[in-house]
C-alpha cells in the first residue's frame, strides 16, 4: 500500500502519459488543469522537484522562545552580574550589614 492514507493513487499509464506530454513541451499548469492533478504531483513525477527540498527534516519538539546566546553575549552578562554583585556588597557594607560586620 503505497502513499499516505487518503492520498489518491494514479495508474502508471496516466503518470507515463503526463510525463511524456511534459517532455514534449506542454506546461505543468496546462497538464494540471486538464488531468485535475496538483502541479506538485506532476512536478514530482517529472523529476522537477529537488530531492533536497523534498527531504527537509522537520524539527521536533516545542520551538525555542528565544535564540541560543552566543559566547560574547554570555560574557557580557557575566560581567554585568559581577558589577551588580559588587554594588550590592558595597551598599550592604555601607549599611552595616555586610559580611565584615558579623
Amino acid at each position: 500500500m503505497a502513499g499516505k492514507k487518503g492520498m489518491k493513487q494514479y495508474p502508471p499509464a496516466i503518470k507515463a502519459e503526463v510525463v511524456e506530454r511534459h517532455r514534449e513541451g506542454e506546461s505543468v499548469n496546462a497538464l494540471s488543469r486538464e488531468y485535475g492533478l496538483s502541479r506538485y504531483a506532476i512536478q514530482s513525477w517529472c523529476g522537477l522537484v529537488s530531492k533536497s527540498i523534498q527531504a527537509i527534516p522537520r524539527r521536533r519538539g516545542r520551538p525555542r522562545t528565544r535564540p541560543a546566546t552566543s559566547q560574547k553575549a554570555m560574557e557580557q552578562e557575566i560581567k554585568q552580574l559581577r558589577m551588580e554583585v559588587e554594588l550590592l556588597r558595597s551598599f550592604l557594607q555601607a549599611a552595616g550589614r555586610g559580611r565584615d560586620q558579623e
